[in-house]
């Protein structure tokens, strides 16, 4: 305990705040997307597929975004400038889900909002990177994801209520994740100094093919591996769709979110600790096994308590393998790189989400949901294999 403590008081000051961001935005965020797909499906009638390709479209656009915004922030030297243009993106795209007449108009909104996490998401942790001291970097970073889950945990528990004393009005509840989204921006104006070091260096072009091929093979093997971890974590939404069919209440449905984040935040600092003395690829396979039962749970149960057993595994894998893939890139990546690494590690990301969103959702339609949850079972399976085979290459 003392130890744990000791840590947490050399992260430095403007970590606190980046995870204070995080926590808003995401309140602001949850609120919504605990809620989103159940709109999409009972009130504006999509189908499971147009969920699918609707989250996984926004997902993809997210991760892709960030490959733009890390580099740049690389070229700039300025990470923190880029960090509020998304954050306000995302605050501005939230009225817009409240006064959205269809599926459409979802989907501007979903674009719009995730363009905004593009932007800030590989210059945020890039600065978080920057900032930490190398020895407690995986507790920084699991600091910040804690942080940002307590928010993910938080809004949809304010959705629960409100949908609750306002009979289901999705629309009013909508309007409510409006003010931490413009909370989040003034904490990080405000909150966050950026070190000088990344202040009137040198400009280079972060992105071209000479500096890329500087990035080491074990780099290349991060991007690999988290490529095809995505393919295996498709959009939480379809969580939701589970819970529902299995018999949750309609205003309980960001119950999943609550259960899932609750798990997430209080799993992601402790991991993230882990992750600063021992191995990273098993602490990744024990979290891709973690994932693996999530999946398996959730295609078998027929009750929503059930159901929100496999919720909380998928939440504990999260907490064990999110910011330890963060540290992962950081450790095998250049500082002065640090950013065009993220970016094209979530530009890989980006990509096999809007796959396997769409597989799922396909599946679900296609099939029977139980085998969207046995397809993502199958691709953990190939996610472990791929560390196995990296980690006997590079021994």
């Amino acid at each position: 305990m003392t130890t744990s403590a000791g840590t947490l008081r050399q992260i430095p000051f403007s970590i606190w705040m980046l995870g204070c961001v995080s926590l808003l935005m995401d309140v602001s965020s949850e609120i919504i997307h605990s809620l989103l797909p159940v709109f999409m499906v009972t009130t504006l009638g999509a189908s499971a597929m147009a969920v699918g390709l609707i989250e996984g479209a926004a997902e993809a656009t997210a991760l892709i975004v960030k490959v733009f915004s890390g580099a740049l922030s690389d070229y700039l030297g300025k990470r923190k400038a880029l960090a509020v243009l998304g954050y306000a993106l995302g605050a501005l795209s939230k009225p817009l889900f409240a006064i959205a007449p269809g599926v459409g108009a979802v989907l501007t909104a979903r674009l719009t909002d995730r363009i905004g996490k593009g932007i800030r998401g590989a210059p945020r942790d890039a600065l978080v990177a920057d900032i930490a001291p190398q020895h407690i970097r995986g507790a920084a970073f699991g600091l910040r994801q804690a942080l940002d889950t307590v928010g993910a945990f938080l809004g949809p528990l304010i959705a629960i209520g409100l949908m609750f004393l306002w009979k289901n009005d999705f629309r009013s509840v909508f309007w409510v994740a409006v003010i931490p989204g413009v909370l989040c921006v003034a904490v990080l104006i405000l909150g966050v100094q950026e070190p000088e070091a990344h202040q009137g260096a040198e400009r280079v072009n972060p992105i071209q093919r000479a500096n890329l091929a500087s990035l080491s093979p074990a780099y290349w093997g991060v991007v690999a591996v988290g490529a095809v971890f995505t393919l295996a974590r498709f959009s939480e939404a379809f969580l939701v769709l589970r819970a529902q069919q299995a018999g949750l209440p309609l205003f309980l449905a960001p119950l999943v979110f609550v259960v899932m984040n609750i798990v997430y935040s209080v799993s992601a600092y402790p991991f993230g600790k882990l992750a600063d003395r021992h191995s990273h690829a098993k602490l990744l396979v024990w979290g891709i096994v973690v994932l693996t039962g999530a999946d398996l749970v959730l295609a078998t149960g027929l009750h929503w308590v059930v159901a929100l057993c496999g919720v909380a595994l998928w939440g504990l894998h999260m907490g064990m393998t999110q910011g330890l893939l963060a540290t992962m890139v950081a450790d095998t990546a250049p500082p002065e790189l640090r950013g065009t690494a993220y970016g094209v590690f979530n530009l890989a990301s980006g990509l096999a989400m809007l796959i396997a969103s769409a597989l799922a959702g396909w599946l679900w339609d296609s099939i029977g949901a139980a085998f969207t949850f046995y397809g993502g079972a199958m691709f953990c399976g190939a996610a472990i294999v791929l560390i196995l085979l990296i980690g006997r290459r590079t021994s």
